[in-house]
């Protein structure tokens, strides 16, 4: 567990749990107790042990890929809070969620608002999770590049996504993935222009790299 961020307004701690690393996020509002999960890839007591202290109101889902939803059925079960994702995301998932997220919603925690981004690609589903300087992007965005994509058309979708709605933020903010390390837009803004300049076949997707 790392905690990422911590001031007067918001604790953010980072969990890396399961079999490919990926991250759970813990954010607490500082002025009202008020907490939430962001996935349950894996370790459902060790993500309850960090909200430890406050007081759980929601679990959000970035997407629905089996590493990041190992422990929705038991995490869901212990915490009891409602289950929140993208409509597209719902299907696939062992417990239903109770409420649906589109582009532009707003879950309030507390003194904290958290909007939702749309940022298909990756799966058709994805959401990031901007809680003022601060973005929880799923698979969407990594240091160096776009999240996996399994066809050109997905690869199209998810560069659409990172520039619309990513990369248009404030450069000093935060974005914190769903694997690895974190990175920030400016920096992304930087990489994607040097990727940006240079051509690419027309068929290009998969795991790729801004270099």
């Amino acid at each position: 567990m790392a905690v990422i961020v911590n001031d007067k307004t918001v604790r953010i701690e980072k969990l890396t749990l399961g079999p490919y690393g990926t991250n759970a996020y813990v954010v607490v509002c500082r002025k009202t107790g008020k907490s939430l999960a962001v996935d349950a890839p894996a370790r459902a007591t060790e993500i309850i042990a960090a909200l430890d202290g406050t007081r759980p109101e929601y679990i959000l889902l970035t997407h629905d890929h089996f590493d990041h939803t190992g422990v929705i059925v038991s995490l869901r079960s212990r915490l009891r809070v409602p289950l929140a994702t993208h409509e597209t995301s719902s299907y696939q998932l062992r417990t239903p969620p109770e409420m649906l997220l589109k582009d532009g919603d707003t879950v309030f925690l507390g003194k904290l608002r958290i909007d939702a981004l749309h940022t298909p690609g990756h799966t058709p589903g994805s959401l990031c999770f901007k809680c003022g300087k601060y973005l929880l992007s799923g698979d969407t965005i990594f240091p160096g590049g776009p999240g996996h994509t399994d066809s050109p058309d997905d690869f199209r979708q998810i560069i659409e996504s990172i520039k619309r709605k990513i990369l248009t933020l404030p450069e000093d903010t935060l974005v914190l993935p769903g694997h690895g390390e974190g990175t920030t837009v400016g920096q992304s803004r930087r990489e994607y222009a040097v990727f940006s300049s240079r051509p690419h076949p027309p068929d290009l997707y998969g795991d790729v790299t801004w270099a």
